[in-house]
């Protein structure tokens, strides 16, 4: 479906800069480098960040391997007013101004409420910062105005309805999120359709999950290409779900090292959406995925962004440990857990029950009854 907010965008599949290559804990620049630059040589284009993203570095690093070494009408930017960064509406025109700086650029091409829901939203409104969003785009300063939404349907139904001027809305869709009764993702499409809002997808992978599977799933995508000579990834399954709704746009998929982009590209270069096998298929993986008792935590790390933890407790790390533990049976999660992440942070046993990384986790999961279990799993008591 062709939009006029998209008609610069040469094609529905975007490079998300939160998840960067890396290299002894800094941005690794060379291969980023020849990310970005396969993805043009390739006919894509759209590029999304946030000042949050690897701690401020996503900003520098695509002014360092993108703006500084491509004209600006070859590619399209994103970015977002995140929470984390501003308390009054003085604060706003100062941030936004940084943000073109560390990105190297004079205007974005989206420019997105940060991760909205009920509580952030009543913030926003707060500070009029929707309505100094809309400023910067009549100065020229951004091109489009929308939001990233993290909530139920109600909630975006009442943010459309009192800001109109919304052009575009970024959605957490995935095959497993659509049926979920906390995300809510194939409702929360719908409000997008209903108000006539062109979608942009974020987690289709699930950070992950919908590529690291378990052998039961990766048997239902393994039997449709037993006599088939071209294999295709787990991930593309995932992506192209996403990217089959007709009123999704843009997919975005944070790629970490060049052999996945090179992977995404090669299902996306030339995109076909699922067909009736390939659902089929995913409607199995889902029943598997349904009988697991896993936490859903996308590892977006919004809960422990800018010290919002006050035990230092690292957080999605520690449910991942949990899930490779509990679900994938990984051999060396007690040691992972007890001689590197809790080394040097916050056992799941020292949460002081605050709930600060609850009113921010866009999941909603209840982190604090959840790190309980996590504590019962690795803290054994002799």
């Amino acid at each position: 479906m062709e939009n006029k907010y998209f008609k610069d965008v040469k094609r529905n599949f975007g490079f998300g800069c939160m998840r960067l290559p890396m290299k002894d804990n800094e941005i690794d620049f060379e291969e980023m480098k020849k990310m970005v630059d396969l993805f043009i040589e390739k006919g894509f284009n759209y590029f999304d960040t946030a000042r949050g993203y690897h701690g401020g570095k996503s900003e520098t690093a695509l002014k360092e391997c993108l703006t500084s070494r491509y004209p600006r009408n070859a590619y399209i930017l994103t970015n977002k007013l995140s929470t984390h960064f501003f308390e009054t509406e003085e604060e706003i025109r100062p941030y936004f101004e940084s943000q073109l700086e560390a990105c190297g650029v004079d205007y974005f091409d989206f420019y997105l409420m940060h991760a909205q829901d009920g509580a952030i939203f009543k913030k926003y409104k707060k500070c009029h910062a929707y309505e100094n969003a809309l400023k910067f785009k009549e100065e020229g300063k951004i091109k489009h105005f929308g939001i990233s939404f993290h909530d139920g349907p109600e909630v975006l139904e009442r943010i459309l309805t009192e800001y109109p001027q919304i052009e575009v809305v970024q959605i957490q869709l995935n095959y497993v999120d659509c049926k979920s009764v906390s995300v809510q993702s194939q409702k929360v499409y719908e409000v997008c359709e209903k108000f006539n809002k062109p979608v942009i997808v974020m987690e289709p992978v699930k950070g992950g999950r919908l590529v690291n599977l378990p052998e039961d799933a990766k048997k239902v995508f393994d039997e449709l290409q037993k006599d088939d000579d071209t294999k295709m990834s787990y991930a593309s399954y995932a992506i192209r779900f996403a990217a089959s709704f007709k009123n999704v746009h843009m997919v975005l998929s944070g790629m970490s090292d060049l052999e996945q982009m090179k992977d995404n590209i090669s299902y996306m270069e030339d995109f076909k959406a699922l067909n009736e096998d390939e659902y089929k298929a995913i409607d199995k993986v889902c029943e598997i995925f349904g009988s697991l008792n896993m936490i859903p935590c996308t590892s977006c790390h919004y809960c422990v962004l800018d010290n919002e933890c006050p035990m230092n407790i690292q957080i999605p790390e520690l449910f991942n440990c949990y899930n490779q533990k509990t679900i994938f049976k990984s051999w060396n999660e007690d040691y992972y857990y007890n001689f590197i992440l809790t080394r040097d942070h916050g056992k799941a046993s020292e949460c002081l029950k605050c709930g600060m990384c609850e009113n921010i986790c866009p999941q909603h999961l209840p982190i604090r009854d959840l790190l309980e279990d996590v504590a019962k799993e690795f803290e054994h008591k002799e």
